[in-house]
């Protein structure tokens, strides 16, 4: 049961991922002021997001075995 869920939140969190990936590459090929503004922000996002679904794999490779 606790593997289904974590199963769900590490999707969940790797769409997150590719979603805020998806947004600078954009904002970046576009070159808008937003992108501009909040470049940083999304990097620290992305990064954030990205070591909660490294933790999040750990956690299902530790409730499988």
């Amino acid at each position: 049961m606790a593997g289904h869920l974590v199963q769900a939140l590490l999707g969940l969190i790797l769409t997150l991922v590719v979603a805020i990936l998806a947004a600078g590459i954009f904002g970046f090929a576009k070159g808008s002021p937003w992108y501009d503004r909040n470049a940083n922000r999304l990097m620290q996002m992305r990064i954030a997001a990205q070591a909660l679904a490294i933790l999040l794999l750990a956690l299902l490779v530790w409730a499988i075995h």
